[in-house]
């Protein structure tokens, strides 16, 4: 019986011995990267829909001639780039064109066209991003926005000629991404844009001449896609 015992101790130590050994030659496994990913893009559909307001006059007299201008409603593509400087704070920044009728907003001549343009709005976003709900990652944002009034077209006999400004507004904004996995994920989002671009037009050369300024203002409601990349890649490799 004591040599049986002798016998599996001896065989334990023996294994326990090999075991460590074999232990011994495998290379630490690396710790993986955390799979924070900085940088993020987005391709939205989004509704612009403006508001109306403001006030446009004859000049020099300064007669009433409308309530501003009212913009047509558009659906245009809206592409977006990001950059996270941690898991919660982000700035975005937003690019896209649209084009526009413009309309007189009350008085005599309410609702008759006045002009068109397109409008190239880049704007710049603050962000905080909520991330302790898992998949679904609210945020909210504030900025400002530059936008650019291009290829303007008075409408007659109303206009003979128009000229819109460019206008500097804040621009503020409310969503959130539903991620997929580290990378992809949908995203719907709320934007208001304050847009007041002071407007110059003549009715008829050397007979009169109308000035005003116009509430623009859209609200930007859309959805689309989320990618995310940029962070830290590692593979795993271990010796046996």
């Amino acid at each position: 019986m004591n040599r049986i015992v002798r016998c599996v101790v001896a065989a334990l130590t023996i294994g326990s011995s090999a075991a460590a050994a074999s232990a011994a030659d495998l290379a630490p496994v690396p710790v993986l990267p955390d799979a924070f990913q900085p940088w993020q893009v987005r391709l939205r559909a989004v509704g612009v829909i403006p508001t109306s307001g403001g006030i446009v006059q004859t000049v020099p007299a300064g007669a009433f001639v409308s309530a501003g201008l009212k913009a047509s409603d558009a659906v245009i593509p809206e592409l977006d780039v990001s950059y996270f400087f941690t898991r919660n704070i982000a700035v975005e920044a937003i690019c896209c064109v649209s084009y526009h009728k413009l309309y007189l907003d009350g008085g005599a001549l309410n609702g008759q066209q006045a002009a068109s343009t397109w409008l190239f709005p880049p704007t710049v976003l603050l962000q905080y991003h909520w991330t302790n709900f898992g998949q679904f990652q609210p945020y909210i944002g504030v900025g400002g926005n530059y936008t650019v009034y291009f290829s303007q077209h008075a409408t007659e006999p109303l206009l003979n000629t128009v000229a819109i400004q460019n206008s500097w507004g804040v621009a503020g904004q409310i969503g959130f991404d539903y991620m997929i996995d580290e990378h992809w994920g949908f995203n719907f989002d709320v934007k208001k844009i304050l847009m007041n671009p002071h407007v110059y037009g003549t009715v008829s050369p050397g007979v009169a001449s109308i000035s005003g300024q116009g509430n623009i203002s859209p609200w930007m409601i859309g959805g689309g896609i989320t990618y995310r990349f940029g962070g830290p890649t590692a593979a795993v490799v271990a010796k046996y």
